[in-house]
This record gives C-alpha cells, sequence and structure tokens, in this order.
C-alpha cells in the first residue's frame, strides 16, 4: 500500500496544468520561443507530434477548429488521455493495484494509426492533415 496513493496521478495532472498554462501564454506561433521539431528539421516532413503545441495554445484560449486542424491526431487523443488518467486516478485512491496490461493488439494498433497519420500528413493530397 502506497503512503501517498495519489501523488503520482497530481503530479500528472499538475505536469499537465503547467504544461498547457505555458503553451497557453507563450504562443508557439511566434518565432524563437520554442525549439524546432528535430525530425522536420533533418527530414523535412512532418512528425505525428508536429502542431501539438499550437494545438494546446488554440485550445487554451477556446480556439476548439483551428486546435483540431492543427493536430487532429494529438486532439482526438487528449479525451482518451483524459480517460486513462480518470480511470488511474480512482484505481489509486482505492487501493487497487494495477490488474491488467494493454492488449498488444491495441498497441500494434495504435502505432499503426501513428504510422498512417505520419504518412498521410506528409502526401501533397492530405495537406489538411498539415499543421
Amino acid at each position: 500500500m502506497q503512503r501517498y496513493p495519489l501523488l503520482a496521478p497530481g503530479g500528472v495532472a499538475l505536469s499537465v496544468a503547467v504544461l498547457f498554462g505555458y503553451v497557453g501564454a507563450i504562443d508557439p506561433n511566434q518565432p524563437g520561443h520554442y525549439p524546432t521539431c528535430p525530425y522536420l528539421m533533418v527530414t523535412g516532413l512532418y512528425c505525428p507530434g508536429c502542431g501539438s503545441l499550437r494545438m494546446i495554445h488554440a485550445l487554451v484560449h477556446g480556439h476548439v477548429a483551428e486546435a483540431f486542424g492543427r493536430n487532429m491526431l494529438t486532439f482526438c487523443f487528449l479525451p482518451l488521455l483524459a480517460v486513462i488518467w480518470v480511470r488511474w486516478t480512482v484505481r489509486q485512491a482505492r487501493g487497487r493495484p494495477r490488474t491488467t496490461v494493454a492488449d498488444p493488439r491495441l498497441l500494434y494498433a495504435l502505432f499503426a494509426v501513428i504510422v498512417i497519420f505520419t504518412v498521410l500528413r506528409n502526401i501533397a493530397f492530405f495537406h489538411v492533415l498539415a499543421p
């Protein structure tokens, strides 16, 4: 039994709040505030995370449609991550240990979605997926 079961979920929540607050205050659309994506810099191609900072900035300012357009994969994963965090927090609060592991098929499917998204956003025909 952990002494402070909600310390880890609380730390994650605090970290996410600080990240969203910082990115909401410091505009990633202005050059010089954040480093260039190393993958984009080396290859000239968008990685699956490209546009995520601008997505967070738009979301913090209430521009949901713009946020979706900046990186729709990250945008769509946010509710899933929130549900996972809530389940983790409840499990920790109740003192229940983790009893299941993610199904490998789910992990392979997630990996496939990320790879397909990355390939498509770098094809001119799917320019709508680019940040």
